[in-house]
């Protein structure tokens, strides 16, 4: 199917038409599975992509839509599964041009080829089919509470029935609005210099439990109370703790699935959780200052950071240093806090679509104070990028009488395409890019080898056969070093079985190995002018004592990497 996905943002129904056409097209390589439903009846996709699906493999994650107005990122997690998918059915000199594997050497490419590529692309379809719908903002899922305080709030709708629910706006001398000199129709924060007409700006809607004089102030989570990224089980806090946060943690369908399919994966290493906006990558951890973060987890984190940097030109920042709203207060319920401490993997955010970078605006630091700088100046740059994409941002203001208001205009700011995700001629060059760091950050992936067993004769018919248990990838078979704690990350162990008359001591028939180390230590974990290396610490020689003639199986194994297995023949 063409890959309409690097150039718009798809429906449900395109996603799962396309998710399928892959899987149908390439069965041995490709599987797609739900792993729940949606309030509203929309399948939670996830496509597996790899070689020998049944067999356990280490597993790179990457979902996209949690938010559902954040919608490039299901087009930029459908363009990583298309260049994986590729990997597996198309020859190396057949890529397409500007494929991001065709920069990487045939080792790289089959280190790749190793690991399974797990990809949901729409955590929220509901959310996101409301927005591609209606046009109207929803933060994450479309959904109410129940049973909920009769409260006056705002409730979004198409009141003109242009097909978006934007903005109303009236005059009012204590209004907080004033139009942009020099951008008419531009609504900026209104200064002291300002002689007027001033104006209350308001969702585009209608104001339930309204008592006809008192208006209420809007919030993000107005009319959709729950954000799906605050539901998480790590550091939940309820309300009014953590706004969007649910009533209990995973109380959304959604959440719980991807929890319940990730605890039943412990082999996932990499996870990368696609939003919008900012052009930023944000990493752990999310709720202390670097200082406290296992040192050598954070090394790895540079590692990613530096591609990052290279190929998307976003920089990578901490969670808890560079992207709290406020000052020492985590964001509670986070998918990666979740994904990193809990599951031990290698997890991150990333926000596409640099708008202030296409501003001409310098990064803040924190980093997250930039989203607070849009001066006048900037939305006069903002108003001036829109002509020039076709004018989705800024859209005229047309008389309307409201129900509940009188007279007002309705109109103004339209942030889904051009703020919240990039312009659609931009979609294909951030997939690129995202996707070219990406694979790099998949072939970190740790790899179970074996060497060639050797077989000594002991005496009639018994045998000594030693193996070299090794790990020849980056990371170590537990991943992060952090994760060695967790429960589930369990050490590596040979298993050993004969067959056709061979028999294995019952002593040796499963051998604990223990965790090995990977080649890599992160960046900047090595000083070049002391060049020295570790001990033995990634291989682990491994002798048993076999008896008969046949064959003797050797599979070693581990919760994080999966399978390998050699055979020798006895006699």
């Amino acid at each position: 199917m063409p890959a309409l996905f690097r150039s718009s943002f798809l429906t449900h129904a395109e996603i799962t038409a396309t998710l399928r056409a892959w899987a149908d097209a390439h069965p041995a390589h490709a599987r797609l599975e739900s792993i729940g439903e949606s309030p509203e009846g929309r399948e939670l996709w996830v496509l597996r992509i790899g070689r020998d699906l049944d067999a356990v493999k280490p597993i790179a994650w990457v979902d996209g839509n949690m938010h559902g107005v954040e919608l490039c990122g299901s087009s930029v997690a459908l363009a990583i599964a298309e260049d994986v998918l590729a990997l597996h059915t198309q020859p190396d000199d057949a890529l397409r041009e500007g494929h991001p594997a065709r920069a990487l050497p045939p080792h790289v490419r089959d280190t790749l080829r190793d690991v399974h590529l797990c990809v949901l692309p729409r955590m929220s379809p509901d959310g996101a089919e409301a927005v591609l719908a209606d046009g109207r903002y929803v933060r994450s899922v479309p959904r109410q509470l129940e049973p909920r305080a009769p409260n006056a709030r705002w409730a979004a709708s198409d009141l003109d029935g242009d097909g978006r629910s934007l903005s109303v706006r009236k005059q009012d001398p204590s209004g907080e609005w004033v139009e942009h000199p020099d951008a008419p129709g531009v609504m900026v924060v209104r200064e002291l210099e300002d002689a007027g007409p001033f104006y209350k700006v308001w969702p585009e809607g209608t104001i339930e439990h309204f008592d006809g004089v008192r208006v209420p102030t809007p919030t993000y989570l107005s009319d959709s109370p729950v954000d799906l990224n605050r539901n998480f089980p790590f550091t939940w806090q309820p309300e009014p703790a953590q706004p969007g946060a649910g009533p209990f943690p995973l109380s959304e369908p959604e959440s719980r699935a991807v929890v319940s399919w990730m605890t039943a994966h412990p082999s996932v290493f990499l996870w990368l959780n696609l939003h919008t906006f900012g052009g930023v990558f944000i990493r752990p951890l999310g709720n202390a200052i670097d200082k406290k973060m296992n040192q050598e987890d954070l090394a790895v984190f540079r590692q990613l950071a530096a591609w990052g940097e290279t190929f998307t030109g976003y920089p990578t920042v901490s969670g808890y240093e560079e992207f709290t709203y406020e000052p020492d207060k985590p964001l509670y319920g986070d998918l990666v806090d979740f994904a990193y401490h809990q599951r031990g993997a290698l997890a991150y955010v990333c926000e596409l679509w640099d708008v202030f970078a296409e501003l001409g605006m310098e990064r803040a630091r924190p980093f997250a104070d930039v989203y607070a700088r849009l001066g006048r100046d900037e939305m006069k740059k903002l108003a001036e990028l829109d002509a020039r994409h076709g004018s989705r941002i800024f859209r005229p203001w047309r008389p309307l009488a409201h129900p509940q208001l009188g007279d007002v205009e309705v109109g103004g700011f339209d942030p889904i395409v051009g703020v919240f995700n990039p312009p659609f001629e931009r979609v294909a060059q951030i997939c690129d890019a995202q996707s070219a760091a990406y694979l790099r950050a998949m072939a970190l992936a740790p790899r179970l080898a074996l060497s060639t067993p050797r077989v000594e004769a002991l005496g009639a018919d018994v045998y000594r056969v030693v193996v070299d248990v090794r790990n020849d990838g980056y990371l170590g078979t537990y991943v992060l070093a952090s994760a060695k704690e967790l429960a589930f990350d369990v050490d590596v162990y040979l298993a050993c079985t004969g067959a056709g008359g061979a028999e294995v001591d019952a002593e040796h028939a499963r051998v604990r190995v223990g965790h090995l180390d990977g080649w890599g230590r992160g960046r900047h974990s090595e000083t070049p002018w002391w060049p020295r290396s570790r001990g033995t610490v990634s291989s682990r020689r491994v002798s048993i004592v076999a008896r008969g003639r046949g064959v003797v199986t050797l599979e070693a194994s581990g919760a994080r990497t999966g399978p390998c297995r050699v055979e020798v023949t006895l006699g």
